[in-house]
């Protein structure tokens, strides 16, 4: 069902925000643009307490908007976060999650055969309802294959990457990663867009800014409401920085591709005041899940005083940072204590195009407009899937872990270690551990490290648990999963012959198709 415009809330929303209707009708609706970090941890930036203080233009964008210190992605990675970013829903119900295992969890590499299905509603498709231009500029990560593309699913155009920066690959057992520029590549990861990985230089950061800002100068000029989506990966490893900016962190390489972003989004930012548009521009700066601590600290960013990291279902590995900027209508320099989800990015950005979500699925993102223009809170659930699998839910204070698991014994004693440094019996368990009839409870306000679960035989366990298990009930009960798109893998899917190869001479011969059962490990 497509989004149903709603001209009338869209005029509320701007009495409350105190901006002035116009003689001649309606207002455009306001730009949106959702900046989006890959592995960026909530440690990362001065504002949340990062103590060299590298992030001068990011603590500005928060002293000048609100910041969410209670914000969380929707699973600990990538793909499936990015999906949920884009529908509003949790990725097992749009698919993306895999049934190979249990507790899995599973993303869009080079080999996966599926992707974001037709069914699923993306934000720039429901946005064109309000006539707004759409680019993504970087990485998409919900399936490589032509139909899964960007303009196929709504965006207008995209410069970027199908996949993560892995690589050097030499083209014949795996193909180098394409970039796109909208339906065609334009070249290769480590060939026409190289990335050093001895030193750390490469210039993607820099290309993908220029990207950003003559986008939005088009858009200006046309007088055109534009969505723009800037999802950079420089912060996942192999982490990267451009020339100016290596060597000049305390942090290290992460800490240089860290510098860059922040100063890039200052010249986003300084660009929207410029074009005098900054006051009909909604900003978000947020990163998909928790900083990677497997490849810390050279290769990896802080999560600040929460447990573990990435690929785990403690806060360190959902909880991120999180900073909304809307000069004129949100007030500045303001915190909230709202239970923010990454999902709520999709609810938000209809309702600031006067649009109302699809009524005939369920979507789990909230509007965020009352939370940030009025100081209004919304009681509600955070979910935290990993897999296929509810592994904790979190209701005011406190979160309840149904499964505990960092990652097996054999990958720990490899050296896979999702929890540096932070072994707690019984939590950071290396094998899977049920807590469904007696689940491990934490106040995350006097313990956000979850290291002191709650006892079972008190009163303030008991109490907690009245309130989450309804909750968790009724979830459960209305869950319909979509079909899992993360289970196939076949080699002779990946990128040998995106369109536009034949242009550049780069097409590959793809191996025989042999599809197979992804392996999922952690």
């Amino acid at each position: 069902m497509a989004a149903v415009p709603a001209a009338t809330r869209w005029r509320l929303l701007l009495v409350l925000s105190a901006a002035g209707l116009g003689v001649t009708g309606a207002p455009q609706p306001p730009n949106i643009v959702l900046l989006l970090m890959d592995d960026m941890g909530w440690g990362d930036l001065g504002v949340y307490g990062e103590p060299s203080r590298e992030t001068p233009n990011l603590d500005r964008m928060a002293a000048e908007g609100m910041l969410f210190p209670n914000f969380y992605t929707a699973n600990p990675l990538c793909s499936p976060s990015r999906a949920a970013l884009l529908t509003g829903r949790l990725p097992i119900r749009s698919g993306f999650y895999t049934t190979n295992g249990h507790a899995r969890n599973a993303y869009t590499p080079q080999e996966i055969v599926g992707g974001i299905p037709d069914s699923e509603l993306l934000l720039p498709e429901l946005l064109k309802e309000a006539g707004y231009t759409s680019k993504i500029v970087g990485k998409w990560h919900l399936g490589h294959r032509s139909q899964f593309h960007p303009l196929k699913h709504g965006f207008d155009e995209w410069f970027g990457s199908p996949n993560c920066h892995f690589g050097p690959y030499d083209n014949k057992a795996r193909p180098n990663i394409p970039v796109y520029r909208d339906r065609e590549m334009v070249g290769r990861f480590y060939e026409e867009f190289p990335i050093n990985l001895r030193t750390g230089e490469a210039n993607l950061t820099q290309i993908y800014l220029q990207e950003a800002l003559d986008f939005i100068k088009r858009q200006q000029a046309a007088h055109r409401p534009f969505f723009l989506h800037w999802a950079i990966d420089a912060t996942h490893a192999p982490v990267y920085a451009s020339r100016p900016f290596l060597g000049t962190s305390q942090r290290g390489r992460y800490g240089d591709a860290v510098r860059e972003i922040d100063d890039s989004v200052g010249k986003i930012l300084h660009l929207l005041r410029d074009l005098s548009i900054a006051e009909n521009t909604f900003v978000f700066f947020t990163s998909d899940n928790g900083a990677a601590l497997i490849s810390a600290p050279r290769q990896g960013g802080s999560n600040g005083p929460f447990l573990c990291g990435k690929q785990t279902t403690f806060e360190g590995g959902m909880r991120e940072p999180a900073i909304a900027w809307w000069p004129g209508h949100i007030p500045a320099g303001q915190v909230t204590h709202q239970l923010g989800s990454i999902m709520d990015l999709f609810t938000t950005s209809l309702s600031l195009a006067g649009l109302e979500p699809p009524r005939d699925r369920a979507i789990d993102g909230l509007d965020l407009l009352p939370t940030m223009l009025q100081g209004r809170l919304t009681d509600r659930p955070i979910f935290y899937y990993r897999g296929n699998t509810l592994m904790a839910v979190t209701l005011g204070q406190y979160k309840a872990h149904f499964w505990t698991w960092t990652n097996s014994w054999e990958e720990f004693r490899q050296g896979v270690d999702f929890c540096p440094g932070q072994n707690v019996s019984g939590v950071t368990t290396h094998s899977q551990e049920e807590h469904t009839k007696l689940p491990l409870v934490f106040h995350l306000g006097r313990d956000p490290g979850e290291r002191f679960p709650l006892s079972i035989a008190s009163t303030e366990y008991l109490d907690a648990l009245r309130r989450i298990t309804p909750v968790v009930r009724q979830h459960q009960e209305a869950l319909v999963p979509g079909q899992p798109q993360l289970n196939v893998c076949n080699r002779a899917v990946m990128n040998w012959a995106p369109p536009g190869c034949e242009k550049l001479g780069k097409c590959l011969m793809p191996p025989e198709s042999v599809p197979e059962k992804c392996s999922w490990p952690h």
